[in-house]
């Protein structure tokens, strides 16, 4: 497994609109198993293909949930202040070619974030709840009606495979603010 380096705008490549997934073997599972090694490195807890350079119809995701029955863990490694943390429970989850088939009109508004806009958070409105088909790296058909932080953070990376990243949802102006301020903490690095 490796890390890959991943693509921040204005990389033109996250603009483009990802192909189908057609084959489904040891490339395709070698490539799953790097992007989720790059999204825990980053961290994150979702990652499309198209951000690691390769657009294909390829995202996955791990909420990573607080583990309930995991004892605290001592942490030194935030300058050395001595503190715990509960351990995170792994749920990874791959959807290749996924699409949405059924969308709430109700909606519901996150904070987003992403690994190709780092450091950059706004408020995006999208639908609560979505039923999606998509398949497995078998090549499975899978249908599931999803809702909450999954519901959000499928539509964000399903977002990126038609080349559209979080901030294209927002107002011109608070686009324009959230690329300067992104400008300005480069710039700062």
């Amino acid at each position: 497994m490796a890390i890959l380096p991943i693509r921040e705008i204005p990389d033109p490549i996250l603009k483009q609109v990802s192909i189908p997934v057609d084959n489904f073997d040891d490339q395709l599972k070698v490539l799953v198993a790097d992007m989720f090694e790059t999204m825990y490195d980053a961290p994150g807890i979702g990652l499309a293909a198209v951000q690691v350079g390769v657009p294909i119809r390829l995202l996955v995701i791990d909420l990573q949930p607080e583990d309930p029955d995991a004892e605290p863990e001592v942490c030194t490694a935030h300058g050395g202040h001595h503190h715990t943390h509960t351990p995170l429970l792994k749920e990874p989850r791959v959807f290749i070619n996924p699409e949405i088939i059924e969308e709430s009109e109700e909606h519901t508004v996150y904070s987003e974030g992403c690994l190709s806009l780092p450091e950059i958070y706004a408020d995006v409105e999208r639908p609560s709840r979505i039923k999606v088909r998509w398949q497995d790296m078998d090549g499975k058909v899978h249908e599931e009606e999803i809702d909450g932080l999954l519901a959000t953070c499928l539509q964000h990376e399903m977002d990126h495979l038609e080349g559209v990243v979080f901030i294209d949802h927002l107002s011109r102006l608070k686009r324009q603010m959230a690329i300067k301020k992104l400008e300005k903490l480069r710039k700062m690095a």
